[in-house]
């Protein structure tokens, strides 16, 4: 997933004092899981992910890039949208 993400994740575990394994059995998810996660996997199943943050205190933010334009699956043309466009 990242840099950033896996040293996140493996700080603030340690900084509540749990074992990976702790984490894994409260957050529902395996202790390989948690160990891929630190360890920067690029590809997770984001419901584990999302699982484990939300147990650690985190949460997941998004935001927007610098992409102008989305692909569209039927016709192929780029199309932009304002954020106050209605959809």
């Amino acid at each position: 997933m990242g840099d950033a993400l896996a040293s996140t994740v493996r700080l603030r575990r340690r900084h509540l004092s749990l074992s990976q394994g702790e984490l894994a059995d409260l957050a529902g998810v395996s202790e390989r899981f948690v160990n891929a996660l630190e360890n920067g996997k690029r590809t997770v199943q984001l419901d584990k992910l999302l699982a484990v943050l939300f147990t650690l205190g985190l949460h997941l933010e998004l935001r927007r890039g610098g992409a102008r334009g989305i692909r569209s699956a039927v016709g192929g043309d780029a199309t932009t949208r304002s954020e106050n466009q209605p959809r």
